[in-house]
C-alpha cells in the first residue's frame, strides 16, 4: 500500500516537473502551426523512452546526456523534426529526458483544450449500436462543451450499464458502481 502511495506521489512529482517542458513544446508547436506534428513526434519519442533497452541507457550512470539524446534521436529517425530533436537535446542536458511520457501526455491535453476536443473512453456491458453511440456522443459533447472523440469497448466484467472516462472525469453508470454507492450510503 505504501509503495502504491509513493508511486502516486512520484507520478504527481513527474507531472509537475514535466509541465514547463510540455508548455514550452506546446508554445513552439503553436508558433510553428504544427500541433499535430509535435504531438506525433512527442508520442513517438515517449514510446521509445519506455522501451527496456532505452530505459537501461537512460538510467546508466556512464551514459552522458549527449549520448542519451543522440541515441533517442537516432532510434526515432525521420519521425522527429529538427525542432523536436533540439527539444530532446535540451531535455537530456537538463536530465529530464525520462519525463517524455508525461510531457507527451500533457501536450495532448493542451492540444485538446486548444482544439476544444476531448477523448472519451466508454466501457459498456453490451454492444452500443450507431444510434446509441451518436446519442451518447451528442449528450457528452453538450455536457463537456467540447467535441467528443469516442472509443467504445465491450467490458464483460460489468453487470450492466457503462463507465465513461473523459480525462480526469469518470462517470460510473454501471450497475456495479451504483451498488457500490448504495453500499457506501448504508455504511455511512
Amino acid at each position: 500500500r505504501d509503495v502504491e502511495r509513493s508511486r502516486g506521489l512520484g507520478d504527481v512529482y513527474k507531472r509537475q516537473l514535466a509541465r514547463p517542458y510540455a508548455k514550452a513544446a506546446f508554445e513552439s508547436a503553436v508558433h510553428a502551426s504544427d500541433l499535430q506534428g509535435w504531438a506525433d513526434s512527442l508520442a513517438t519519442v515517449a514510446a521509445v523512452t519506455q522501451q527496456a533497452s532505452v530505459i537501461r541507457l537512460l538510467n546508466s550512470p556512464s551514459s552522458t546526456s549527449a549520448r542519451q539524446a543522440e541515441a533517442v534521436i537516432e532510434i526515432c529517425g525521420d519521425a522527429l523534426s529538427e525542432a523536436c530533436q533540439n527539444f530532446i537535446v535540451i531535455l537530456s542536458e537538463n536530465r529530464r529526458i525520462t519525463l517524455l511520457p508525461q510531457i507527451s501526455q500533457q501536450f495532448e491535453i493542451m492540444k485538446a483544450n486548444r482544439e476544444k476536443a476531448v477523448d472519451v473512453d466508454i466501457a459498456s456491458a453490451q454492444e452500443l449500436d450507431a444510434g446509441q453511440q451518436k446519442m451518447l456522443a451528442d449528450a457528452l459533447s453538450e455536457k463537456l462543451e467540447r467535441k467528443v472523440n469516442m472509443q467504445v469497448s465491450l467490458d464483460k466484467s460489468l453487470l450492466g450499464g457503462a463507465v465513461i472516462r473523459a480525462g480526469d472525469t469518470v462517470i460510473d453508470g454501471s450497475i456495479r458502481g451504483r451498488l457500490t454507492k448504495l453500499a457506501e450510503s448504508f455504511n455511512s
